[in-house]
């Protein structure tokens, strides 16, 4: 039997599985094939949950067989493996990214394809930014307290800034390896942006509400976005890509709130510093859209 599928394994938080959908969103267009998506991963996940649900995608999920059959292409680690490796295993099937930078090569491929990765860039789908930036629409109106504040967004020089703290402050290996921006970052970013913008409002995003509302005070008109619980994410996601410019943090998360504000005047200020402790093999060139501003 001829595969015409392309599988993309979901992982991790809101902002990783996106960027994860679009590059198999990609794929599947360039080939003319179906793209499921492998959501098996939040089986077990505790912290996690599947969350593309609440937007405009092609939704198709993988299932068990079609996900076991491409598991037989993984290359597997350690010497007990070399024959099976050398005999079964397909990088152009199973396929992990060699590097993270973006790796051209990937969008070459042809089905079947399962695909097992991050994915950090707008490369690997930028060519059809149109229908991401369409299907990653929520599919309900704006209510309530989001509309309230979406109107005053639409209605003011809107700049959004987001925080991530939670998981980086929380868990140990977390923090060492991500890190967290510091107030010297946000602080810059603030001075730098209100120089370029008329009577700024800021709209403050975070996962941390408590010391959001503690430790930013700003010299300006701010509001605190601290409504959402944390399943709604995709709520303060969308009102944060409402606002005309935004202040992110190395958090995909916060990627995303960037990316799909439509202002072709936006400034996107954004850190240097993607990861606070990078392996030899991490390259974060290519997170960053070139019309971005590092600090």
């Amino acid at each position: 039997m001829i595969r015409d599928e392309i599988i993309t394994k979901l992982q991790g938080g809101l902002g990783n599985q996106m960027f994860q959908y679009a590059i198999g969103r990609h794929l599947a267009l360039k080939n003319n094939a179906n793209l499921k998506l492998d959501i098996s991963y939040y089986e077990s996940e505790k912290m996690r949950k599947y969350g593309l649900d609440v937007f405009n995608i092609t939704e198709n999920f993988a299932t068990p067989e079609e996900i076991s059959w491409f598991n037989k292409f993984k290359r597997r680690g350690g010497k007990i493996w070399v024959l099976y490796n050398k005999i079964f295993a397909n990088n152009k099937i199973y396929v992990q990214p060699k590097h993270f930078h973006f790796d051209p090569e990937v969008l070459t491929l042809k089905h079947p394809l399962y695909l097992n990765g991050d994915w950090v860039t707008e490369k690997y789908f930028k060519d059809i930014e149109d229908t991401i930036r369409k299907e990653f629409t929520v599919k309900n109106e704006l209510t309530g307290k989001d509309k309230e504040i979406a109107k005053i967004i639409t209605n003011t020089n809107s700049i959004g800034i987001h925080i991530r703290r939670a998981d980086y402050i929380t868990d140990t290996a977390t923090t060492d390896y991500h890190g967290v921006c510091s107030m010297e970052y946000y602080d810059k970013a603030v001075k730098f942006i209100a120089q370029k913008i008329d009577n700024p409002h800021f709209f403050i995003f975070s996962d941390d509400h408590e010391w959001m509302e503690q430790n930013m005070n700003l010299d300006f008109p701010v509001t605190y976005v601290s409504h959402n619980t944390i399943d709604k994410g995709y709520a303060d996601l969308r009102l944060l890509s409402m606002c005309q410019h935004q202040i992110i943090a190395n958090s995909t998360f916060s990627w995303w709130g960037a990316w799909l504000n439509t202002n072709p005047n936006k400034i996107v200020l954004a850190p240097k510093k993607w990861f606070n402790k990078v392996k030899s093999n991490v390259n974060t060139k290519d997170v960053i859209p070139e019309s971005w501003i590092k600090l």
